[in-house]
């Protein structure tokens, strides 16, 4: 069974350096495109919660900060979402909150703390798209879950916030994605590549004309 819900993590982190596939080519939609990331990212968070580390709970494996240390421990949630998306080159995907128990994922400007304070005062909108600077970013609610992740940022010794509740938002995936303009497209060679002598005719079928076709 270990075996398995491993094989899981390491198919998820494996889809994510597709997310970019074709970023340049969606310039006038970043929005957009910033959305479908975000909802994939979510998608494989909440799978990796709800599928590996509650399934796994019974069976003896926890998430733990310093789980590369033990074969029955598991990484915390952000972590996976850290490791999955530093498989990633096209855009910068990570976790910010107000209140992290990891000073690094605090918001790094002023525009991410205000899109961060929307997404909490109001519930009802889980995904903030904003131009800042040079970047174009977008922010996803990333919510407590289960009771796991209350217990983790309630009771971490860094914890800055120790009264939050089920449902609350706890901060937000955040994608961050240079605006570039789409760069030039291929070059067609200006004429055919060179082949070698025979290779095509070994391939032609033999040539018969029909009588009544002219």
């Amino acid at each position: 069974m270990r075996l398995r819900h491993g094989m899981m993590v390491l198919i998820l982190i494996g889809c994510l350096p597709f997310l970019g596939w074709n970023l340049a080519s969606a310039e006038p939609s970043f929005d957009l495109t910033a959305h479908y990331i975000l909802d994939i990212v979510k998608a494989f968070r909440t799978a990796y919660v709800l599928q590996v580390v509650e399934h796994t709970r019974e069976g003896g494996l926890s998430p733990q900060e310093n789980w590369e240390t033990d074969a029955h421990l598991l990484p915390l949630p952000a972590q996976f979402v850290k490791a999955a998306a530093g498989q990633v080159q096209s855009v910068e995907i990570g976790l910010i909150s107000l209140s992290p128990v990891n000073p690094e994922n605090r918001p790094r400007t002023a525009a991410e703390a205000d899109a961060l304070i929307s997404l909490e005062k109001d519930r009802s909108r889980s995904f903030v798209s904003f131009v800042d600077g040079d970047q174009f970013k977008a922010l996803s609610a990333d919510l407590a879950l289960v009771r796991s992740c209350l217990d983790c940022h309630n009771n971490h010794p860094r914890a800055v916030r120790r009264n939050f509740q089920q449902g609350d938002v706890m901060g937000a995936l955040v994608v961050r994605m240079n605006r570039v303009e789409q760069g030039p497209g291929l070059t067609l060679p200006p004429e055919p590549l060179p082949r070698s002598p025979g290779s095509y005719d070994r391939l032609k079928p033999p040539s018969f004309e029909t009588p009544w076709v002219r």
